[in-house]
């Protein structure tokens, strides 16, 4: 998968062109229209480009010249695999809450506690890892070959993924891997959100539209009671509607894509909404197509299966449905109470 995935050159996306990257900047609408394409056909190949992105970016934001030059230009030739470590077994969406701790010693920063669901543990080269330093959060740049980096292969979903606990017993690593300012992590982790959100959104249209296709293909090719199925009772309007759902969110998506690439913080009210959106659309198109194919939707190994799975997760990461929902709200109150 590594290595197909480093044959597209696609990864360059994920870090600015000073670095080797495709773009002055990483592009928002970029990274979605390539996430759609992926996710229809893998959802491993999208996982492992998002994640070059999402575990990277904060190094080109916050790192200092020589993590950049020693990290980024890796990340795009796929050489290194990136991830970035936020939740803890007790902390979800919660991530004040979280007790892993980075203290500062001798020009050393030593760091200490769990990660829990991390996507690539295991395969990642580096960990960016959000801590508590003093009163504020850090995030710190851990090389997976650190000593007292250990990581637990602990979780089966549903959707097969790359996931693990990453374990940090007293690492020690320098000073210099602290990305950004003491205490100011969460401004990074932020900036990474409003970037790669709406990627999400665009992964999730690809899903759809991809099992619309199965769906179609079954329903055209099969005849029942002497009829097309795709002409057969309420099938046809399923098969419309879902169509229409997904232009929607294509048309959302794209839109919000488009504005996060030129300002991603002053636009992520549209990325959330755009991610909420899109997973919702492909949760209940993806349902559609099951349903209209039957039997044969829920044959374990079958496409359409694999896609019913895969859609569950995206209404939870990068932002649960209902987190997202309520610091919309906050903010519609907000503009239209001034």
């Amino acid at each position: 998968m590594r290595k197909r995935l480093a044959e597209t050159g696609l990864a360059s996306i994920m870090v600015p062109a000073e670095f080797g990257g495709r773009y002055p900047e990483v592009d928002s609408l970029a990274v979605t229209v390539v996430r759609e394409a992926f996710a229809a056909e893998s959802a491993h190949l999208d996982s492992l480009l998002g994640m070059q992105g999402i575990g990277s970016y904060a190094i080109g934001k916050g790192g200092s010249a020589e993590l950049r030059e020693e990290w980024l230009p890796r990340v795009a030739r796929l050489e290194a695999i990136a991830a970035l470590a936020l939740t803890e077994p007790g902390v979800g969406s919660d991530l004040k809450a979280l007790s892993t701790s980075v203290v500062e010693r001798n020009g050393e920063l030593v760091v200490d506690g769990h990660k829990s669901f991390i996507t690539n543990a295991g395969d990642a080269d580096f960990y960016c890892v959000l801590a508590r330093e003093g009163e504020g959060y850090s995030l710190v740049l851990v090389p997976a070959a650190a000593s007292g980096v250990s990581v637990e292969k602990t979780h089966q979903i549903i959707a097969p993924h790359v996931l693990g606990d990453v374990l940090l017993d007293g690492v020690r690593v320098p000073a210099g891997n602290r990305l950004g300012e003491p205490g100011k992590g969460f401004s990074l982790v932020l900036a990474t959100l409003a970037t790669f959100r709406v990627s999400v959104a665009g992964a999730a249209v690809g899903l759809a539209q991809a099992a619309l296709e199965e769906a179609v293909r079954h329903a055209a090719g099969r005849e029942q009671f002497g009829v097309s199925l795709a002409r057969l009772g309420s099938v046809p309007g399923n098969l419309a509607l879902s169509w229409t759902d997904i232009e929607g969110a294509r048309t959302l998506t794209y839109r919000a894509a488009a504005a996060a690439a030129r300002d991603p913080l002053g636009n992520l009210h549209l990325s959330s909404m755009a991610k909420v959106a899109a997973t919702e659309v492909a949760a209940r198109v993806v349902d559609r197509c099951v349903q209209t194919m039957g039997r044969f939707g829920l044959v374990r190994g079958s496409k359409i299966e694999r896609l019913y799975r895969e859609a569950r997760p995206m209404r939870i990461y990068e932002g649960s449905t209902e987190v997202i929902l309520d610091s919309l709200a906050k903010q519609l109150v907000k503009r239209l109470t001034k």
